[in-house]
């Protein structure tokens, strides 16, 4: 790998990368890097995780002059939680350099936004429907921007946001410098730079093996009724440092984190329905140590990048391999090993192998863990913990208590007993959770994409945009929207109910708050007054 300092970067830059904890590149960072200082259009192909925003970030910073009181520089993302990531890793990039960058998401107080796009600053990273709200209002101008970054332009595209893309780079100069990044490369996104890229010079850094090898991969076969307790057990016997739950549902992820809290876990939920505030304070606990366990929908989790994740624990099987990747890859990252622990039902073991054929990854079985491994797991912990704060020698103010114990108990007895209080077993409370009905294998169906039949819930790709079943609002930017889950995309066209959606903000709001359902065409048509995925 290629040290940062032997790319001929800004000085106060490499400090600041420096001082980031980076020396050397990542194989994506050093391609993209000496093709980016030059200013040739490019398409990145990484996967999240690969270090991609540094492989942008670093040369557009460089580039910048901090005297500049113009928009210069336009990154767009496809959700919120990436957007303010990008902003973050931008900020700590361009610090040393005096470079200013700025955040505009929906679901933010857009006043508030104005005010911040007043103190100029230079690079703006941005969601479409926001974006495009900001320049019809005209607090935007993008007539300065010389550099256009598409970050994750698959996840764009996928959530309907062709029209705004092209809306807000037709309005860019069309002299610039423009970056694509995408995990996949399907035919839309070709078209896209074919129509926007001036001859891009192509980088890829996709791994033939879909799954990382860093993560050990294992599932346990356990009924739907059992989960929660085979969750406790696993959790316990394993300990992790940081954890990451994935449920199938909004409700599968509130009634899970209630359930691990009154179990005696330090967990928290995420999910489209909380509020920007509401997620925010929920990462902020989980990056700083606070939580240890976060328990997240796909959707939410979606951009998420936090270093330290040793493991992630499927509760709930996910729809397709493409999720399964997302989600596992939340762990492993930077050369460091993590752990992904699948739970599946008797009933869907058929769309386990399914998962594994397309990913070309073998999952090894491995047993539910025994109690006593549990119990052994949490003492371990316990004891390394204590062993800690020993090393530590900072209880002198408790050394007095603890004569005086040991004059009256025996040594064993007493280290026993802190043992018992302080792995914190409540084992005693009951939990039930509402089930989820089983995954199956995908089967052959036919095509409904062009039968011009609008099947209930369904959203249908015809040629033109159709609606997801009720509960949107229309109008105002900064309202709040929870309508309903949209289906996530069979691939034989259609997505299950979700709701509507007014203007272009609205319509981002609405695709990425809600979380995108699960099930496939055929189980969208039931009706089923407690899942996610019906709108009825």
């Amino acid at each position: 790998m290629k040290l940062f300092s032997e790319f001929g970067l800004d000085a106060k830059v490499v400090r600041a990368i420096t001082e980031m904890g980076f020396e050397e590149s990542t194989p994506i960072q050093e391609k993209t890097i000496p093709l980016a200082i030059e200013g040739k259009d490019l398409i990145g192909q990484a996967q999240t995780g690969t270090g991609k925003t540094a492989a942008f970030g670093i040369p557009l910073v460089s580039r910048i002059e901090p005297s500049e009181e113009r928009i210069v520089a336009l990154i767009m993302c496809p959700t919120r939680e990436l957007a303010i990531q990008v902003a973050e890793e931008i900020g700590k990039l361009g610090r040393f350099k005096g470079i200013r960058s700025l955040p505009i998401y929906g679901g933010q107080d857009i006043v508030k936004q104005i005010r911040a796009l007043k103190k100029k600053p230079q690079i703006i990273i941005g969601t479409p429907g926001r974006l495009l709200d900001h320049i019809n209002r005209k607090t935007i101008k993008l007539d300065s921007v010389n550099t256009v970054v598409l970050d994750e332009a698959d996840e764009m595209l996928d959530m309907g946001f062709m029209e705004d893309i092209q809306s807000i780079l037709q309005l860019v100069p069309s002299e610039r410098h423009t970056m694509l990044f995408s995990a996949t490369m399907p035919e839309n996104i070709k078209r896209l730079a074919k129509q926007f890229l001036n001859e891009p010079e192509h980088v890829s850094v996709i791994p033939k093996q879909v799954s990382a090898p860093l993560i050990a991969q294992s599932y346990i076969e356990v009924h739907e009724k059992q989960k929660f307790e085979a969750l406790s057990r696993l959790l316990d016997m394993e300990s992790p440092e940081l954890a990451i739950i994935f449920g199938r549902t909004k409700r599968r992820v509130d009634e899970l984190s209630e359930a691990l809290q009154k179990r005696g876990y330090s967990a928290e939920g995420l999910h489209g329905d909380l509020s920007q505030n509401q997620r925010d304070n929920v990462m902020r606990k989980f990056r700083d140590g606070s939580i240890d366990v976060l328990v997240a929908t796909d959707v939410a989790a979606r951009g998420l990048d936090v270093s330290g994740v040793t493991h992630v624990i499927n509760f709930d099987l996910p729809q397709d391999p493409e999720s399964y990747v997302h989600r596992i890859g939340r762990t492993g990252r930077a050369g460091r090993e993590g752990a992904a622990w699948t739970f599946v039902t008797p009933r869907e073991i058929d769309h386990l192998h399914f998962i594994e054929k397309v990913t070309r990854h073998r999952i090894p079985r491995k047993p539910l863990p025994s109690l006593a491994e549990a119990i052994e797991g949490k003492q371990r912990i316990t004891a390394e913990r204590i062993i800690e704060v020993v090393n530590q020698d900072d209880f002198a103010e408790y050394k007095g208590i603890a004569i005086q114990l040991l004059d009256q108990y025996d040594s064993v007895q007493l280290l026993a007993a802190s043992l018992k209080l302080l792995t914190g077993d409540k084992k005693d409370v009951s939990i039930e959770l509402t089930p989820e009905d089983p995954l199956r294998a995908k089967k052959r169906r036919p095509d409904i994409r062009n039968s011009g039949r609008k099947m209930p819930g369904s959203y249908v790709r015809d040629g033109g945009r159709g609606q997801g079943g009720g509960g949107g609002y229309r109008g105002g930017s900064d309202r709040s929207y929870s309508g309903g889950d949209r289906g996530r995309r069979d691939s034989r066209g259609g997505y299950g109910g979700g709701g509507g959606y007014g203007n272009r903000d609205d319509r981002e709001r609405n695709y990425r708050d809600s979380d995108r359902g699960a099930r496939k065409y055929d189980d969208s048509r039931k009706s089923d007054s407690n899942s996610e995925f019906v709108n009825s």
